[in-house]
């Protein structure tokens, strides 16, 4: 059983990694500045995993976490684009790293780098860096194995995320002449299995190698495959000489929650073309890499399952690494909105549930129904369902049944119901309405409207009728208390 450091443990790949080598029965050192950012993880509390506090510029501390392991997985950047601090900062730790390997007996370690071809004679300061701490570890006498990486695809991923925000806020850009470059992204999966398989194949050690997926194409048909994935039309993309790096993160932090402090190593690094020269690890790890498509498709999948009122995927299996994972940059995982509203009654949970089943039937939706009625005129004149006739008196349609515009996803009396909308507007909603015991004879009722946007038209649609949301959804609550005689507490 091989015991393993992994540092860098809060960042995207870690997280992927982790429970990777967990599963083959690796003991695994968690090492992070701060062990507290573990929490919430699906694996911080394995019987084989250990949280380590250390600091990759703190070499005494980095000594204390790689004694007794014989592999460690650098997975360190630092990502502080001010001032070119970046470069200095990963520099340092490199040979912190060197030095404390060695100290410590390490065999080996495995480093993801990045893949990129100088255009013109000149890298990007951050693919530079990330070239110069392969050369540090390299140079080291513990043999040092370089993963160089090109754009990662999965939810999580900063690169993917970019990807993500401009082709769903954008549906025409203008774009530096970078749109252009080539690059060979690979999914995240497929990046999880090199660097365990580099564990399992001593023959490795020491080398460097090109890892990528099977398509190579401009980062502009990047942005059209993903916005056909999504179900968003073809964008409209004008290459302009005017945008620097520089000016590009600013504009990616302004329609995206990407930091610009991230944004802006990642941009000046598109400049170059990351295209694999050397596929020879190929045949020493041989498996099935993922299309662009197939990744795309795979990290968009976690937005349809949660449609469907899943939390995991179908089956006990692990979360998919293309997945969103506990953890993740608060950018993870694409635009959701949600609305939330509560009461505390003093009502039994049976007594709310017998109106919340009841909704849409002759007792209407418990407050301002007109506007309902008018919701439902505006959806069939689109083409949609609209409101049909009011049901008897009588419990909803069993899960999977439809009523007016809604469908029945969960239907767990008497503490839950999960609605899907199929009103037609440009995007997916879910309506889920909870009831939860507060003390005796007392309630928690409990209203969540989410919403996924399809392009600019679903931003715009939610935040211009977000002021009726709220005041539909809230009078919607207060009905539900009144027809179950409940006092509002």
């Amino acid at each position: 059983m091989k015991s393993i450091l992994v540092a860098g443990a809060t960042g995207y790949v870690a997280n992927r990694l982790i429970p990777a080598l967990l599963e083959k029965g690796c003991r695994v050192r968690a090492m992070a500045r701060s062990v507290e950012k573990l929490a919430g993880r699906p694996w911080r509390g394995h019987a084989r995993l250990e949280p380590a506090a250390a600091d990759v510029l703190d070499l005494e501390s980095l000594k204390r976490a790689c004694a007794g392991c014989e592999v460690v997985y650098y997975l360190v950047h630092s990502m502080i684009a001010q001032k070119g601090r970046f470069v200095e900062a990963d520099r340092a730790a490199a040979r912190n790293m060197v030095t404390a390997a060695a100290a410590a007996g390490v065999k080996r370690i495995i480093y993801l780098g990045g893949l990129a071809e100088a255009r013109h004679g000149k890298l990007s300061r951050h693919l530079s860096s990330r070239i110069e701490v392969a050369e540090i570890l390299q140079s080291g006498p513990v043999p040092a194995t370089d993963l160089r990486a090109p754009m990662i695809l999965g939810s999580g991923s900063a690169s993917f995320e970019i990807l993500r925000y401009l082709v769903e806020h954008l549906p025409a850009m203008t774009t530096p002449r970078w749109v252009r470059s080539l690059n060979q992204p690979i999914a995240i999966r497929n990046v999880v299995a090199y660097l365990v398989g580099c564990l399992e194949h001593p023959a490795t050690a020491g080398e460097t190698y090109d890892i990528g997926g099977p398509d190579t194409l401009t980062y502009e048909q990047l942005l059209q495959i993903y916005a056909a994935e999504a179900g968003l039309r073809k964008r409209v993309i004008i290459p302009v000489p005017v945008l620097t790096p520089t000016l590009s993160a600013l504009w990616i932090n302004l329609i995206s929650p990407v930091p610009t402090a991230i944004a802006l190593p990642l941009t000046g690094g598109l400049t170059s073309d990351a295209v694999c020269r050397d596929n020879r690890i190929r045949s020493i790890i041989p498996q099935e890499l993922l299309t662009c498509r197939e990744a795309i498709r795979i990290a968009l999948q976690r937005l349809r399952q949660e449609l469907r009122g899943e939390t995991a995927p179908v089956g006990e299996g692990p979360i998919p690494p293309e997945w969103p994972h506990p953890g993740d940059a608060e950018y993870a995982g694409g635009t959701t909105f949600r609305y939330t509203c509560s009461l505390t009654v003093g009502a039994a949970a049976e007594e709310l549930w017998r109106p919340v089943s009841r909704i849409g039937g002759k007792g209407g939706y418990y407050g301002c129904d007109a506007l309902w009625r008018l919701r439902g005129v505006v959806d069939r004149l689109a083409g949609g369902r609209g409101l049909g006739p009011r049901r008897a008196p009588g419990e909803l349609p069993r899960e999977g049944g439809r009523f007016d515009f809604w469908r029945v996803l969960k239907r767990e009396p008497p503490r839950r119901l999960l609605l899907l909308s199929e009103m037609k507007a440009p995007g997916d909603a879910l309506l889920e309405i909870e009831i939860t015991p507060a003390g005796e004879s007392s309630s928690e009722l409990r209203l969540r409207s989410t919403f996924i946007p399809r392009g600019l038209a679903g931003l715009a649609y939610w935040h211009a009728f977000y002021p009726a949301h709220v005041h539909v959804f809230r009078e919607m609550l207060a009905g539900i208390a009144r027809a179950a005689g409940a006092v509002l507490k």
